[in-house]
């Protein structure tokens, strides 16, 4: 109440309104806003678009409606992130110890670290007819081309994050005669948390393109079976629905990982300026 009276005195008064005291226009809003037109103008070049080549919202919302209706959306949505679900959570538990183990350690890090960068930069598409030989074409495949996927990212930022690390920070602890152990966990990981959700953010990325990529190449099943099938029946409308499903739980994961990310380290946010979505 108080801000807003100051704020129209200073308008009556001829004074300029700091820009930090305006109210900006929601993110949300500024996103609701591009949806709605790139879809309109889509929509719009629908009598422009030959449905054998190409689509638009209203029939890809109609397949959308007779796939969810028959009970084939959900239960492909389900067998897809069955093992997205298991991979990616090893991918965690894997990519995070080790991305703190090899930062930290100078031994570990000339011994591990250059192939932990060379898995991140190896063709990973290409191991999968090898990891089909050992481990079939069932739901242990698909979880572990998910995990090799996504595993490399977490560990590599997790590693970069505790290497970043100020100097001064670890002499205080030792300074305390601290053991390794108990700064690693007061001050190298809450100041490597940043790095470790960025990590997080770019491998649910990879996990996704992982999953669809396990459907194709193993037992056609999930979103990835409904993909392949419509596009060899030439249905183009549904072949959009499973691929929008997997963007929109991209964005989704996403955000909820954004959410984590605040919620476990506030004070990033305060450091660096950026506003709340």
């Amino acid at each position: 109440m108080l801000d807003a009276l100051e704020r129209a005195a200073a308008r009556q008064a001829g004074e300029e309104i700091p820009a930090s005291t305006r109210r900006a226009v929601p993110r949300w809003l500024i996103t609701t806003g591009s949806l709605a037109a790139v879809l309109l103008i889509w929509q719009l070049c629908s009598p422009f678009i030959n449905p054998l080549f190409g689509t638009y919202p209203s029939a890809i919302a109609a397949a959308f409606w007779k796939l969810a209706a028959s009970g084939k959306l959900t239960a492909a949505l389900l067998d897809s992130l069955r093992p997205f679900a298991a991979g990616y959570a090893l991918a965690v538990v894997i990519g995070i110890p080790l991305g703190l183990l090899v930062g930290s350690s100078r031994v570990l890090e000339a011994t591990i670290g250059i192939y932990v960068t060379a898995g991140y930069a190896m063709p990973l598409v290409a191991l999968v007819p090898l990891l089909v030989l050992w481990l079939g074409l069932g739901f242990a495949v698909k979880v572990a081309i998910i995990l090799l996927m996504s595993v490399f990212p977490i560990c590599i930022n997790t590693w970069l994050g505790v290497t970043a690390v100020p100097k001064a920070l670890i002499e205080v602890g030792k300074s305390f005669v601290a053991p390794q152990h108990v700064i690693l966990r007061r001050i190298i990981l809450p100041a490597t948390l940043p790095y470790i959700m960025a990590g997080l953010r770019l491998s649910v990325g990879r996990a996704v393109v992982a999953m669809v990529v396990a459907e194709f190449f193993t037992s056609i099943s999930g979103l990835g079976a409904i993909i392949q099938t419509s596009a060899n029946n030439y249905d183009t409308a549904t072949t959009f629905v499973p691929i929008i499903i997997i963007m929109l739980l991209a964005v989704l994961l996403n955000y909820c990982v954004g959410a984590i990310e605040r919620w476990v380290a506030p004070w990033h946010a305060d450091i660096t300026g950026r506003e709340e979505p």
